[in-house]
This record gives C-alpha cells, structure tokens and sequence, in this order.
C-alpha cells in the first residue's frame, strides 16, 4: 500500500459523517506503519475498543469504513475462528465479528454487514509471515503469499461492496 497521509484517511469513509471522520484518532503508531508490507490499512481506537476502522485502495482511490467490533469473550480458549478476509486461524478471540454501517440512505436507516476479521486487523501482516498467531494449528496452506494476497483483496472487496450498496 501506498503511504497515505491524515487527509487521505479522512476523506475516504464512505459509512459515517465528515464529522466522526474528523473526530476519529488515527492509529496510535501513525509516523511507524509499515506501509509497504500492507494491503489495507485497519486498527482500533484504543479509547473504544469496539470501535475499527479499514482502509483500502480501490480502482486508484481509497475506500474507508468505519466498523464496530463485538466484545464477546470465547469460552473455549481452544477453540479456532477464520478470519473471512486474510483465511487466518486464530484461537480465543483473535477473531471478531465486525459490522460496518452501509453507505448512504440503506446506512442512515441503520442497515449494517457484518465480516468475522481479525481483531487487530492485521490480515496483510499474517499473510506475509510477519505476525504469528497463537493457534497452534497444523493446517498449513501451500498457497504462495502472492497469491493469498490476492485472494484477501479480493474477499475484503466483495465485503467494501456490500458496504457500499
């Protein structure tokens, strides 16, 4: 991914007001994001936690989202959920559902979607490697990290188009 500055972010929601968008805080580390190592950009506001945002670069502009993340808490640690994005196993709650309210007049009458993705939203890290999760899991996919990228892009596009419509 391409850096992108305050503005850009800004700018690119398309499920929530000028206003949230301005109200918003970018991610805690904004100066240190490893943009090159990204697909999208996505984090959670570290004074809501339920509260997620996710951008990402669609036919030569940004497409931003805004996303509320639920708080339920596993009872089987051992348990393993996927993220539908990146195909990422995780083990307690490193999986959330989250919800995004649709664009326009379908989101103003409180129609929302929702996507099981990772709780960091660090999809892009995982598929290169660069992040470990803690399910130890022998389900080794022989897929090249290319091609994962691809099919993760092309799963959080079909989620950006429900947002959308």
């Amino acid at each position: 991914m391409k850096p992108i500055s305050e503005g850009d972010i800004r700018r690119s929601f398309v499920n929530c007001s000028r206003g949230e968008a301005e109200r918003m805080k970018l991610p805690a580390d904004f100066a240190g994001i490893p943009w090159p190592d990204l697909d999208f950009l996505g984090w959670r506001d570290q004074g809501a936690p339920d509260r997620a945002y996710l951008i990402a670069e669609r036919d030569d502009h940004l497409t931003g989202i805004t996303l509320r993340a639920t708080r339920g808490h596993p009872r089987n640690f051992t348990a393993r959920s996927m993220c539908s994005v990146c195909l990422t196993t995780h083990t307690a709650g490193g999986v959330a559902l989250m919800t995004a309210r649709r664009a326009g007049a379908a989101g103003r009458q409180g129609n929302s979607v929702g996507q099981y993705l990772c709780t960091d939203l660090a999809c892009s890290l995982y598929i290169r490697g660069l992040r470990e999760t803690d399910a130890d899991t022998d389900l080794e996919e022989s897929l090249p990290a290319d091609e994962k990228i691809i099919r993760a892009l092309a799963n959080l596009d079909a989620f950006l188009d429900k947002v959308r419509r």
